[in-house]
């Protein structure tokens, strides 16, 4: 069966790219998708499906049910953009002025509608029920996932599976992690507050700029010196603003910058931390602040098991040359929450190709991917679906 439907997936190929292209011509950012959400839906419901809109937001569900009863599988795409100006020279090309699907969330979705399209076809063949969740907002802070999940796009599920295309793993290869997979993004703002005055006169002031130097200078050290090196973090500043004359000490300095980790203790470790440095480093200045520090999504963590079932699937498919297992990433990604509820894994494929220059990082204005990604993505999913659901009836 699965050679039949991975056939029929081939034949829906450039089906496929003129949807993704489509998407990639007219993207739509995080929280403002309303064509796109319309598209999904209305593909989903020509497929016979039943279809949830508006699910946290602007979410899509669309719900396949087997002709016999199973368990429940969701499998997850994302559908927004990036406030970035398209630079491509393709026909393709964003029409939005300074938005673009610059991470390749117009291929996730294509694939998934593939994957939705090939499966319905065979529905009266499947055990159990299949659910397609189409996620908006993944870039921004809240995230769309945790929206969805608390208007019940879970419910009933017993795994999810969810992938992402990279542009620096070249196309034809797939990456799984076991584990920790992608780091917890916790984002903070420090406000320092001085007295401001002449810069020939540094003794009537408390310089909150000297003293945000010193703060974060001594963040650094949170890292260096009370993280176990055996666990990873990373705290950086990213923008440090104060002042605007070269002979006026300012009277006021804002610090941004953003914390990964993978372990929840030390997650908490570091929050603490930064606030404890914070305070002192102020007060031994003379000068006071506000901190506001907010925690954006968790560590995914993939269950081995499932896991597992992927790295199998995938080298049955395509050969265990083209399977590896990769590192956990610094990066975050919203797919955290779902596994929070239900236990699942998620994977990547490369779709980088120098020969149609998808080289350029993601997030980048000349970002692309070679669309044959897509199939990887759908291929795996129809397979780890069809060895869960047999798992099932072997159990």
């Amino acid at each position: 069966m699965i050679n039949l439907l991975n056939a029929r997936y081939d034949e829906l190929y450039d089906e496929l790219v003129q949807i993704r292209r489509h998407f990639h011509m007219h993207p739509e950012l995080s929280n403002e998708e309303v064509e796109t959400p319309k598209k999904v839906a209305e593909f989903l419901r020509n497929l016979g499906m039943e279809v949830r809109t508006e699910v946290g937001g602007r979410g899509v569900v669309g719900i396949l049910k087997g002709a016999k009863p199973g368990k429940t599988v969701a499998l997850r795409a994302d559908f927004d953009a990036l406030p970035i100006q398209d630079e491509k020279n393709v026909s393709y090309k964003s029409t939005v002025p300074g938005v673009m699907h610059a991470c390749g969330h117009d291929l996730h979705t294509a694939a998934l509608l593939g994957v939705a399209k090939v499966l319905s076809e065979v529905r009266e063949q499947l055990r159990g029920t299949i659910v397609f969740l189409h996620q908006f907002a993944e870039e921004t802070t809240p995230g769309g996932a945790q929206f969805m999940i608390e208007d019940g796009c879970l419910d009933g599920v017993d795994v999810i599976y969810g992938a992402h295309v990279m542009s620096t793993i070249p196309v034809g290869k797939v990456e799984v992690m076991e584990g920790y997979a992608s780091s917890a993004q916790d984002d903070f703002t420090i406000e320092i507050f001085g007295k401001g005055g002449h810069g020939s006169s540094p003794h009537e002031t408390i310089d909150p700029l000297v003293t945000g130097s010193q703060l974060v200078v001594n963040l650094q050290q949170i890292v260096s010196r009370r993280v176990n090196p055996q666990r990873a973090a990373a705290v950086t500043v990213g923008s440090f603003q104060s002042g605007h004359a070269n002979n006026v000490i300012p009277d006021r300095a804002v610090i941004k910058g953003t914390v990964r980790t993978y372990d929840e203790r030390v997650r908490e470790m570091i929050e603490e931390a930064m606030k404890l440095i914070t305070k002192t480093t102020c007060e031994a200045a003379g000068a006071t602040y506000s901190i506001h520090y907010e925690k954006d999504c968790p560590s995914i963590w993939n269950d081995p098991s499932e896991t597992k079932r992927v790295a199998q699937v995938a080298k049955e498919l395509f050969g265990e040359d083209h399977v590896s297992y990769g590192e956990p990433m610094m990066g975050s990604e919203d797919f955290a929450y779902y596994q929070k509820v239900v236990k699942g894994s998620y994977f990547l494929v490369g779709g980088r190709n120098a020969e149609l220059h998808a080289t350029y990082p993601h997030h980048h204005p000349m970002f692309d991917v070679d669309e044959r990604s897509m199939a990887y993505i759908g291929k795996v999913f129809i397979g780890t679906v069809l060895n869960f659901m047999n798992d099932d009836l072997n159990g």
